[in-house]
């Protein structure tokens, strides 16, 4: 329901981006959480540990309206035919 209220503010967002070839700052930030792999011995080894990825939703949402536009494309123009 919030996405109804918001669609136009991204839609613009997304053109603004592609339009002048600037992604903002906060777009492009992760934040990035290590964990300890259970049952490691010895944690001063890099590959006992996991990296988790957290992005900002903002991108998340973006990158599915982008996607679904490439699917659009795709299946009018039949480009995997």
């Amino acid at each position: 329901m919030v996405i109804l209220v918001i669609i136009k503010d991204l839609v613009e967002i997304v053109s603004n981006c592609f339009t002048n070839g600037i992604i903002l700052k906060s777009l492009k930030e992760f934040i990035i959480v290590v964990l300890h792999k259970k049952g490691k011995k010895n944690y001063s080894l890099l590959g006992n540990y996991k990296l988790i990825t957290l992005k900002n939703t903002l991108v998340k949402v973006l990158e599915k309206y982008i996607v679904n536009i490439i699917l659009k494309v795709i299946e009018k123009y039949r480009l995997l035919s």
